[in-house]
């Protein structure tokens, strides 16, 4: 009888491969032929699947971007809309080990979409996805009451995506200064100036790290 593939299960460890070898060795040296020597593969075989290294990179990211989905979206059904955008927010920090080696190869898919033109509507997808998601948190939170008069949703999400990625940025390069708790304790500042003071008395639903 023959052997049943599952072929995404296999995309999956090359996946795993692609981030192994960005992590180590610099995404420049994520090539197919490198990729598929660090997944115990021939070059042949991976090239059945992705011809090119492009292909390779944009799957892994792919694969990345569904990771962080389906760690947030058990968070969205939360009933506290404050507790959701500061659980997502801490999401996207590299506050352990699997978050780090995300942000990590993120960074470096994110530079080389700015020289290789086939990856750019993967980054814009999964830019403006973000954006997004931070729009929604920001205007049930509007709607709640929780959002500071006079705020602007749409720049402020535009302001949270840049706010985030610059912590997580520098957390990947001086850990030492940027250790966890000033991480949790920057984001806590910076939604201070977007939500209105909690109530002490309903307080208690706080995202943890």
């Amino acid at each position: 009888m023959p052997k049943v593939v599952d072929h995404e299960e296999r995309r999956r460890e090359l996946a795993e491969a692609v981030w192994r070898v960005v992590l180590r060795d610099g995404i420049e040296e994520a090539s197919v032929r490198s990729v598929a020597a660090e997944a115990g593969w021939s070059t042949g075989s991976l090239r059945h699947y992705f011809p090119t290294q492009s292909a390779l990179l944009k799957f892994a990211m792919q694969v990345a971007a569904g990771r962080f989905a389906a760690r947030v979206e058990p968070l969205r059904a939360h009933p506290d809309p404050r507790y959701v955008l500061r659980a997502v927010c801490l999401e996207l920090l590299p506050l352990d080990e699997q978050r780090r080696a995300e942000m990590a190869v993120w960074l470096s898919f994110y530079f080389r979409a700015r020289l290789d033109e086939s990856l750019r509507d993967v980054e814009f997808e999964m830019s403006d996805g973000l954006v997004n998601l931070y729009r929604r948190m920001l205007t049930r939170n509007r709607d709640t009451g929780n959002l500071r008069p006079g705020i602007d949703v749409d720049r402020a999400s535009l302001g949270l995506e840049a706010y985030i990625d610059g912590l997580a940025t520098h957390a990947l390069y001086h850990p030492d200064r940027y250790d966890n708790d000033t991480l949790v304790a920057l984001v806590d500042e910076h939604l201070a100036t977007l939500l209105v003071a909690r109530d002490p008395a309903s307080s208690g639903a706080g995202a943890t790290h």
